[in-house]
């Protein structure tokens, strides 16, 4: 048995620089062991066996190895249930402590408390740090103490708030981790999936995209965005090193980022948004909920150019522009009158930058069931932001093949006629409420 080992347990932050919680471990003094885990409570809801998410994980945990091994260390990886896989190092290692960087979901928190519990039992300390965001939990609140629900004044005491201090960089000292021999990653068939055609590459914040991303991100042909929503949300990135280039380059990537740390202090503090309507009288509304419809939807077969596209990218590539998620989101709750968790459940599945606090706080702002000050009555014309975001058809052509020939389908509904359906839906419940 080896003595005082601490644990660091790699969650959402797959990297070795700036990384809060392997900072503190590794500034504690004495051997710090890295671990990462399948967990298999996770694993189990995923359907496709081809799942991009999983094959990035693994793809970044074998650069991450890469970069252990140069310090003279291995991460060890393992697959089950996290109470099991610490049971196995306690028999193994004399644990001092187990570290890791918070999550913010409910079924994390849940895991996590279920875990800290364990080891409070144990005497052996489980720390927790903020790493994810810039701001967590009670850290921005109204005067009156209670969360905001409202992005605007919030975003506005985040900026009010923010100090140097809040997105320095954290320099580990890698000579504190436990010396040890290679220990393979178990392949991707190993953990019950199977390769895709994605291609890890360590994220890069672009200059270029950044100073014209108020200009060019609305347009999805357009290389407009930063695409490292995937980086952030597995932690490829750090939070605190994409601010500080924001802050440098652009004000309105700034307001994306903290939308995204809106999103997570809404679903910590609302965690029943998970399944029900932030505005709960819009659990009034009674969905039409079409099944064929939906499939429609899903396929990218509504007739509608815009949604389509963005629906056929997703199918295809597990990514769909910001602009294009937002009109195909709203089409499908107010033009098809399809329940809202339908499509974030179709999203969830699909969307290889998925984090349940923005793909639950958009399609909710969509819906108009979700923390947004304007009413209801917000319905997109699919055709009127083709012709604005899309002039020349670029991104069209590029997902519609069949755009423009017969075998390509008629409006699976009028705009005007479901425009006005919806209000009226909306309107009725509403107002019955």
């Amino acid at each position: 048995m080896i003595n005082k080992v601490s644990v660091f347990w790699f969650r959402r932050d797959l990297r070795l620089k700036d990384n809060v919680g392997l900072y503190h471990a590794l500034s504690a003094g004495g051997s710090v062991l890295p671990i990462f885990i399948f967990d298999n409570n996770i694993l189990s809801r995923l359907a496709n066996q081809q799942d991009r998410r999983v094959d990035y994980i693994h793809q970044a945990l074998t650069q991450l190895q890469q970069q252990l091994q140069a310090v003279g260390t291995c991460l060890q990886t393992f697959q089950g249930d996290p109470i099991e896989i610490f049971q196995l190092l306690e028999r193994k290692y004399d644990l001092q402590a187990v570290y890791c960087n918070r999550d913010y979901e409910p079924q994390t928190i849940a895991r996590d408390t279920a875990i800290y519990t364990y080891f409070r039992q144990k005497d052996i300390p489980f720390r927790s740090f903020k790493d994810h965001v810039i701001f967590e939990k009670a850290n921005i609140l109204k005067n009156d103490g209670s969360p905001y629900t409202v992005y605007t004044p919030y975003a506005k005491k985040w900026k009010e708030r923010l100090d140097v201090a809040d997105y320095r960089v954290y320099h580990p000292d890698y000579s504190n981790f436990l010396q040890q021999e290679y220990i393979p990653i178990p392949s991707l068939e190993k953990i019950g999936f199977e390769k895709t055609d994605l291609t890890f590459e360590f994220p890069k914040l672009d200059e270029r995209i950044v100073r014209a991303y108020d200009t060019w991100r609305d347009y999805p042909a357009k290389e407009g965005t930063t695409r490292l929503g995937m980086a952030l949300r597995f932690g490829t990135i750090s939070v605190r090193q994409c601010v500080a280039f924001a802050l440098q380059h652009s004000v309105v990537w700034l307001n994306e980022l903290i939308w995204r740390e809106f999103f997570i202090q809404i679903l910590y503090h609302f965690p029943r948004v998970v399944q029900q309507s932030f505005k709960a009288k819009y659990d009034a509304i009674p969905w039409r909920n079409d099944e064929e419809a939906f499939e429609r939807w899903c396929e990218g077969k509504t007739g509608y150019p815009f949604v389509d596209a963005g629906m056929r990218e997703l199918n295809q590539t597990g990514n769909m522009h910001n602009r294009v998620r937002m009109i195909a989101a709203s089409f499908l709750c107010k033009h098809l009158l399809i329940d809202w968790r339908w499509g974030e459940a179709y999203f969830a599945q699909k969307l290889n930058d998925y984090e349940l606090a923005a793909n639950n706080g958009n399609w909710q702002w969509a819906a108009g069931s979700g923390c947004d000050a304007a009413p209801y009555f917000r319905v997109f014309n699919p055709t009127i932001q083709m012709n604005k975001f899309d002039k020349g058809f670029v991104y069209i052509n590029k997902w519609l093949p069949d755009w423009g020939t017969a075998a390509y389908p008629k409006p699976i509904v009028e705009h005007a006629f479901a425009r006005n359906r919806a209000l009226e839906m909306y309107g009725k419940a509403l107002q019955e409420t």
